[in-house]
């Protein structure tokens, strides 16, 4: 339960609108609230997946980072060219850290940067020839990809460059996938047009060609979707659905292969982890290929538990008894986990802001240590996600869509929470600021926080963080006198 009532909440939000000009004051104020849990439907209270205001800070990215950087760039034996200038390809390479098994250059290429480095003698005369000399080149450095996708930067979509026909030329010559993606930066309002222009490129380029081919089917085939592996997250759910009894026959993107996402369509049960991002193809999936698909959240045993209940109602007594099997095997792991860390974090509150399903996926297993989530808020988010939100939040707490940089701060400073948890563009303002933090985009470089091996991870990170002796060297800005506060803005 918050502190704040909704009265003193929406205070708050006006308080912090007051800078702005008339304009974007009105234009913000819908993309903030106090959380209502009798709202049924999330578009009467906030807007979401508008364009940013021009002048503010935001913390979003582009079609093409939702393309190569979320969807596509995991998938481990394909090559994933960054067609354009070198910048994006390079600031986009290996940032999520998306773990994987396999020998790096050889027949697993995550990691490495693939580029067509575009000059001006490109944007002026074209890059296609470029493009198809670089596509036989990789051919000839690396012949154990499984093949290759053109993920275009903004100056391809600007030019008129022919990416799909090069990547049907060079298919046909090479005998493999080729898949051109336009997932150009411009394309949107954020990085989430990125992730639906990169799930119609599978179902494109992708599955078309997996149809007919031989498949030894079972009851229990599922796919995990939308885990992108991040710290090994993926690995550690896949654990739990095998020792239940499940067949996992695809990996979506973490750790994935090319012949695992042509055998999706094959699957009895699609299980979506990132919603936002993967639910375009699932959608697809259940409309082509009658699959039916879920949303599952494996963060904190309490969700843990209630996910492998509901994925096992889809099947039949083996399987039931093979999550309940599973549930009593990990109670004695994770609760010495809680035994151990909930008296070192009970009662602390936390802000939240992330993209994907974060900001309410995680919101249980805080509350498993016995902590509260008092704001919550996405970069990229449409309606769906906050209807799903709206249940999982407390009464009165904040809710802030795209939030700004300034406004963040701002309610940071109000709230004075005990963590905050966002990127790491936000991470060493508030770490100067005195307040403990994680980079809650890739785990701040530890993980997996998913399943039960990765919430004792998670709380052990969550301690380490807010007990830090560090934190009694700086002085949070609410625990500051005034003249301190004017010294150090000198």
């Amino acid at each position: 339960m918050s502190t704040m009532t909704k009265q003193e909440t929406e205070d708050l939000i006006q308080e912090v609108l007051e800078v702005y000009p008339e304009k974007a004051a009105k234009d913000r104020a819908k993309h903030l609230t106090a959380n209502d849990q009798s709202v049924e439907k999330s578009s009467k209270c906030i807007t979401s997946n508008r364009k940013s205001l021009p002048g503010v800070m935001t913390i979003r990215g582009c079609a093409y980072a939702g393309s190569r950087g979320v969807v596509w760039g995991p998938v481990k034996d394909m090559i994933h060219i960054s067609h354009g200038p070198v910048g994006c390809g390079q600031y986009s390479r290996a940032g999520r850290r998306n773990y994987y098994v396999g020998t790096t250059g050889v027949n697993t290429f995550t990691t490495m940067n693939f580029t067509s480095d575009f000059q001006e003698k490109d944007i002026v005369f074209g890059g296609d020839k470029k493009l198809a000399k670089i596509i036989d080149e990789i051919e000839m450095l690396f012949p154990l990809n499984k093949g290759i996708t053109v993920q275009s930067e903004c100056p391809i979509g600007l030019i008129g460059d022919d990416i799909e026909a090069v990547s049907k030329t060079k298919a046909q010559e090479h005998g493999k996938t080729m898949v051109p993606v336009r997932c150009e930066g411009f394309r949107g309002v954020s990085q989430s047009l990125g992730h639906h222009i990169a799930n119609d490129s599978i179902r494109d380029w992708v599955f078309p060609k997996s149809e007919g081919k031989a498949f030894e089917a079972t009851d229990y085939d599922v796919t995990i979707i939308g885990d992108y592996n991040i710290g090994g997250d993926a690995w550690s759910s896949r654990i739990l659905l095998e020792e239940m009894g499940l067949r996992v026959i695809a990996q979506w993107s973490g750790d994935g292969t090319l012949a695992e996402m042509e055998n999706t369509p094959k699957a009895k049960l699609n299980l979506l982890h990132c919603y936002r991002s993967m639910n375009y193809i699932s959608r697809y999936m259940e409309e082509k290929h009658g699959i039916p698909w879920m949303e599952y959240n494996f963060f904190g045993p309490t969700k843990i538990e209630e996910a492998l209940r509901k994925i096992a109602e889809r099947f039949d007594d083996k399987i039931k008894e093979g999550a309940e099997r599973v549930i009593e095997k990990y109670r004695p792991q994770w609760q010495a986990v809680v035994d151990k860390y909930r008296p070192r974090l009970e009662g602390k509150r936390v802000m939240l802001y992330v993209g994907g399903l974060r900001p309410r996926h995680i919101i249980g297993a805080y509350e498993d240590l016995g902590m509260e989530v008092v704001g919550t808020g996405y970069e990229f988010a449409h309606n769906d996600d906050y209807d799903r939100t709206i249940q999982e939040m407390g009464n009165a707490t904040l809710i802030y869509d795209d939030v700004t940089g300034y406004e963040f701060e701002e309610f940071v400073k109000r709230v004075k929470p005990d963590l905050i948890g966002s990127g790491i563009k936000e991470k060493y303002i508030f770490q100067k600021m005195g307040i403990p933090f994680r980079q809650m985009h890739s785990w701040d470089y530890s993980g997996p926080y998913h399943g039960y091996d990765g919430f004792a991870i998670f709380a052990r990170d969550m301690d380490m963080t807010l007990n830090n002796p560090c934190w009694d060297a700086i002085t949070p800005p609410w625990k500051r006198g005034s003249s301190d506060i004017a010294e150090a803005a000198e």
